[in-house]
C-alpha cells in the first residue's frame, strides 16, 4: 500500500520560479520531480541563480528532460564548470512519464517547469506542471478575474 502524497509540496528555498506560466497556461496537473545536476549546478543553485522563464519538458522515449533552463556557470568552479544552458535529466516515476507521454501526445499539451526549489531534504526539485495553452480571450479573462478580485478586496477594506 502506498502512502499518500501531500497536497503541496515542501520548499524550502525556492531557486527560480516561472511567475508568468500561470498567466499563459491553464495548469492541469502538478508534479514534483528530482533533477540530475553536476556539482557546480548544484553549487550555481544554491547561491539563488538560476532561470527557468522560457523553458519547457519534452518526453524522450522512457525520460523526460528539462530544455532551455539556465543555470549560469559558478564563479569559483575553474574547469569542472557546466554548461550553462544544457539539457537536464528529470527524475519521475515510470507510470508518470508514461501519463505525460500520453498527454502531451493525444490531447496536445505542454510540460511547463513552474519552480525549482530545495525540499527539506536539501534536494533539488523541479515542480513541473501538464498544461494547456491559453488563447487571448482566456488571458483577457484571467485579467478581469484579476483586477475585480484587487477591486473587491479594496472596497471591503474600505467598508470594514
Amino acid at each position: 500500500m502506498s502512502r499518500p502524497k501531500p497536497a503541496t509540496f515542501e520548499k524550502v528555498k525556492t531557486v527560480a520560479e516561472n511567475r508568468r506560466a500561470r498567466f499563459d497556461y491553464a495548469i492541469d496537473t502538478v508534479y514534483e520531480a528530482g533533477i540530475v545536476l553536476s556539482g557546480t549546478e548544484v553549487k550555481s543553485l544554491r547561491f539563488g541563480e538560476g532561470s527557468i522563464a522560457e523553458s519547457y519538458a519534452e518526453v524522450k522515449g522512457e525520460e523526460v528532460w528539462l530544455v532551455n533552463s539556465n543555470i549560469p556557470e559558478f564563479s569559483h568552479g575553474n574547469r569542472f564548470n557546466h554548461e550553462p544552458k544544457r539539457p537536464r535529466k528529470l527524475l519521475l516515476h515510470e507510470r508518470e512519464i508514461k501519463k505525460l507521454h500520453g498527454a502531451v501526445a493525444r490531447d496536445g499539451m505542454t510540460l511547463v517547469p513552474l519552480s525549482i526549489y530545495f525540499n527539506a531534504r536539501g534536494r533539488a526539485k523541479v515542480e513541473l506542471a501538464l498544461a494547456k495553452g491559453k488563447k487571448a480571450h482566456d488571458k483577457r479573462a484571467t485579467i478581469k478575474e484579476r483586477d475585480w478580485k484587487r477591486e473587491q478586496g479594496r472596497l471591503l477594506r474600505e467598508r470594514g
